[in-house]
């Protein structure tokens, strides 16, 4: 991947004051929260306090990284309106579930982390395994944001890609080495204003220069997207499949169900967020608040590389990739000021995507490798210095990891061949594990083996063309389903030779033990109180809004 120099801005004092300005503040929000961490679970937790609101808000900041922001407006030069499935599809349904029924057993078993709760429910071979993957995963993710970070500051205003690298991971690491999650999370609260903020003039200037929406629809028609760009189900018939995300089969299951539920309801990095929060109420409610904006983020991430086609001539042309149409459209529309808010905002976006799984990263190593496995019955001032340690060493990694995805053309296929082979095996085990407590232990350990094989079987047939889709993204998805099936049925087929849990172990980690009185109460009573509140009612409101929405552009 690499990013033409002539989109080089014209940037001048104000806009590096600004940045300035803006690595200022972030650093010292790490200093400030170092006063409120006396131990392990206020580093890696952040002492399980903070409100909703603010957990809601990290937890959406937590994945507008690199992906998110500079991948979907790329997606968004190359094929219109079709990944808003990303969102509207394969993130708002699942971040639901997750509010809705999932967060009562994360929070309710009182665990530390998304593996904590495998040994619990199967045990420590499934434990050990998947933390050792999601530590694996969760650096190749920090990595690739501190790449995609290091080779935008390059085009937009000449820095070398290491010096890029080595300063992102610097601050990262200051803030989260002396403030911990706490750091994280207020900052990645931060970050999300200034991200908005920095790109919302973006459309806004781009609306205006087309003429509007009407404008838009209209020049959108004579360019190279066509006139179907801002029908994002376009092409998604099983007799005519033309999207580059495949039919609406792949679509549904392969990222609406396998993907999606996988990386939302079973990806530490997120849930972390949630399990931060001061109590059941305001952890459940965290990923419905961050449902709402998360809705209209294509706003602000995907239209921009729509108008990028019809604004820049370059990107409309072809001359320039669709990994170029951000800058691009920094370069054509902002003037100076604006553009430091820009480069800014760029910033806190990739910083808040390699923060949260930093975070994550030092978590599971503390809690879920070194306190079982490697140094048990420590005093807790020495997981604490082991939860600083692991946090240094993630960022040298994540460095190193960095480099790896350089050699990667588009971040995006990168990054969900990488949830077909993590998150869909890890989605299955759970799912299945939560809702059946007659699947074993060995059958989480031994399914979770076989989705990864499965996932990697259908990778290795796409790469050799021994099995041909209509783009690695189409194949991504048709392998985290494969994983996902392959997974089920081996837990099943292992369930029944092998003996379960008994039922007083699974108190509260499975389906049948967990307290399920508040969702049996009529929608009178939550009505009858303050309906913002109310999961069952955030949860009706963030569906409906999300079915008006694939309604209106289909």
């Amino acid at each position: 991947m690499a990013l033409a120099a002539d989109i080089r801005l014209d940037t001048n004092m104000a806009d590096y004051v600004m940045i300035a300005a803006y690595f200022a503040v972030v650093v010292g929000v790490g200093f400030l929260a170092r006063r409120s961490v006396t131990t392990s679970m206020d580093f890696l937790l952040a002492g399980r306090s903070l409100p909703a609101w603010v957990t809601g808000l990290a937890f959406l900041s937590a994945n507008l990284g690199a992906i998110e922001v500079l991948g979907m407006t790329a997606n968004g030069a190359a094929y219109g309106f079709a990944p808003t499935h990303y969102y509207w599809i394969g993130a708002i349904p699942a971040m639901v579930v997750l509010g809705l029924i999932m967060m009562p057993f994360y929070y309710g078993s009182k665990v530390r982390s998304v593996p904590e709760y495998l040994r619990l429910r199967f045990n420590k071979p499934t434990h050990l395994l998947q933390s050792i993957l999601f530590a694996v995963a969760s650096i190749l993710i920090a990595g690739i944001n501190l790449y995609a970070l290091a080779l935008i500051v390059n085009a937009l205003i000449g820095w070398p890609i290491w010096i890029s690298i080595a300063m992102a991971a610097v601050v990262v690491l200051g803030y989260t080495f002396f403030g911990g999650l706490s750091a994280a999370i207020y900052n990645e609260v931060l970050q999300f204003f200034v991200i908005v903020a920095a790109l919302l003039p973006l459309t806004l200037i781009g609306l205006h220069r087309v003429g509007g929406w009407d404008g838009l629809k209209s020049n959108v028609g004579d360019s190279r997207l066509g006139e179907t760009a801002l029908n994002a189900w376009h092409g998604t018939g099983l007799d005519n499949t033309t999207n580059p995300y495949g039919n609406w089969i792949g679509i549904a299951l392969g990222l609406g169900f396998v993907l999606s539920f996988g990386y939302w309801t079973t990806n530490f990095a997120e849930v972390q967020r949630a399990l931060s929060a001061k109590d059941m109420s305001a952890a459940r409610r965290t990923p419905l608040i961050a449902a709402f904006p998360k809705m209209v983020l294509p706003a602000i991430v995907i239209l921009p590389g729509v108008l990028a086609v019809i604004l820049v001539p370059g990107i409309g042309d072809g001359s320039l990739t669709p990994n170029e149409a951000l800058p691009a459209l920094i370069n054509e529309l902002l003037p100076n000021g604006l553009v430091g808010l820009a480069i800014a905002g760029l910033l806190a976006s990739f910083m808040a995507g390699m923060a949260a799984n930093l975070s994550a990263f030092n978590t599971v190593v503390t809690y879920d490798l070194w306190q079982p496995y490697i140094q048990k019955d420590k005093e807790d001032s020495y997981y604490l210095r082991i939860g600083r340690t692991a946090t240094a060493v993630g960022v040298f990694i994540a460095v190193g990891a960095a480099f790896l995805a350089s050699g990667y053309n588009y971040i995006g296929d990168y990054i969900q061949t990488l949830n077909s082979f993590f998150n869909a095996p890890l989605f299955a085990t759970f799912i299945v594990g939560m809702f059946f407590s007659r699947i074993t232990p060995w059958a989480g350990f031994a399914g979770l083996v076989a989705g990864i094989l499965g996932a990697a079987g259908v990778y290795g047939a796409n790469s050799t063309g021994l099995v041909q889709f209509s783009s690695d993204q189409s194949a991504a998805f048709w392998g985290a389903g494969v994983a996902f099936t392959v997974d089920v049925v081996v837990m099943l087929a292992v369930s029944a030779v092998t003996v379960p849990k008994p039922i007083h172990e699974l108190t509260g980690l499975v389906w049948r033990t967990t307290d399920r009185s508040a969702l049996r109460k009529p929608l009178r009573w939550h009505l009858s109180r303050n309906w913002y509140q109310s999961v069952p009612v955030l949860s009706g409101i963030a569906l409906t809004c999300c079915v008006g929405l694939n309604l209106w552009f289909a």
